[in-house]
């Protein structure tokens, strides 16, 4: 059995001697990974210390952390985390919290933890669903969303034929930035808009 230590600081100026002294038995530690100037907003998987740590952990290992919110971006995450280091046959040694492992006890645990993801869940559906009618309505009274986008979804895609129609010919013909300003979009996609050879190839025409 290997005791495993994890550390996360968010800013390479930060050190993790707190966390260091803050861990439960830290006299077992034989091996440490930690992931400096990684933001918690990066969800524990995608995280590189982390993921080598995962690489690394067999069944009987227990890890260490200072804290649960070390294991995940949110309680969403946290609650995966833990379940998948528990069917590893894997121990959670929490500061403050104690042991977590695949028992009564730990099961509880977890779905606490699932219970307070389940509730997160929640809150973020009632956020989304919020922002979406306040943006429908200032969509419907102003003809752009509180955001100052003219539509819900995500803008059309611009034809070769509605460039060329807008630009016009001859001397009074538009120009590159002009069209790109009229259709709000960057000027790279007009010219690739105009030079079907540089387009990104279709899920269709890929399968042709």
């Amino acid at each position: 059995m290997t005791h495993i230590a994890y550390y996360r600081v968010s800013d390479k100026s930060q050190t993790i001697a707190s966390q260091k002294a803050l861990l439960m038995h830290p006299e077992l530690i034989e091996h440490e990974y930690t992931d400096e100037g990684v933001s918690g907003a990066i969800v524990a998987a995608n995280r590189p210390a982390f993921a080598e740590m995962m690489k690394f952990i067999r069944k009987g290992d227990t890890l260490h952390v200072y804290a649960l919110d070390r294991l995940g971006r949110d309680s969403i995450d946290v609650q995966t985390t833990v379940r998948g280091l528990l069917a590893k046959g894997v121990m959670v040694q929490v500061n403050k919290l104690g042991l977590i492992a695949d028992n009564d006890i730990g099961r509880m645990t977890v779905a606490i933890l699932a219970q307070m993801a389940e509730m997160e869940r929640a809150r973020i559906m009632e956020r989304t669903a919020a922002g979406r009618a306040v943006a429908f309505a200032s969509l419907a009274a102003t003809g752009k969303t509180h955001k100052g986008k003219e539509s819900m979804g995500r803008k059309r895609t611009i034809t070769e034929a509605e460039v060329l129609a807008f630009r016009g010919t001859g001397e009074g013909r538009k120009s590159i930035a002009e069209t790109a300003k009229h259709f709000e979009v960057s000027d790279a996609t007009i010219k690739r808009c105009l030079n079907p050879a540089t387009r990104k190839p279709t899920k269709a025409s890929q399968t042709a």
